[in-house]
């Protein structure tokens, strides 16, 4: 999908965030994955674009306050939809709305794409971000279950 570059105002602006940019949105992106290296990052966000990952940011004075990383999926539950997998605003600038424009940003998207929804998943820990998509219209609809592969007893 195309991203457009928003200006939201003289300091404020959304747009995508290519692949040399990346150490750009570390500091923001680390505090929802705090288990990943920069290194790590880099490398699984090199992985994950080319099956169509994307990132926008919220730019402030020049400088990443918030960040999304999604993707354009088909399954048959929701047909033609985003996908979020990764949401987050600066912890020291939350409370200024920038987490509503960037989802609106990535709805928006949605909509000139003509897709059903968007959607994501998040843990049950973060009680605050489930109070901020339900503020901003989303619902809750099930659960994610998940099993490590690693040593378990295959029944074939």
């Amino acid at each position: 999908m195309e991203l457009k570059e928003a200006i939201i105002s003289e300091n404020l602006r959304i747009r995508e965030l290519k692949i040399d940019e990346l150490e750009l949105a570390f500091p923001v992106i680390n505090q929802l994955r705090p288990h990943r290296s920069l290194e790590e990052y880099i490398e699984i966000v090199k992985q994950m674009m080319p099956t169509g990952y994307q990132i926008a940011c919220l730019f402030d004075c020049g400088k990443v306050v918030a960040y999304a990383g999604f993707a354009r999926l088909t399954i048959l539950h929701y047909g033609d939809h985003i996908w979020v997998y990764d949401l987050v605003t600066d912890g020291n600038k939350r409370g200024n709305g920038y987490g509503k424009l960037l989802m609106s940003y990535v709805e928006k998207l949605a909509m000139d794409n003509s897709l059903q929804c968007v959607a994501m998943q998040s843990g049950f820990q973060r009680i605050d971000a489930h109070r901020f998509y339900e503020n901003a219209g989303y619902d809750k609809v099930s659960f994610v279950f998940k099993r490590s592969v690693k040593a378990v007893e295959i029944y074939l």
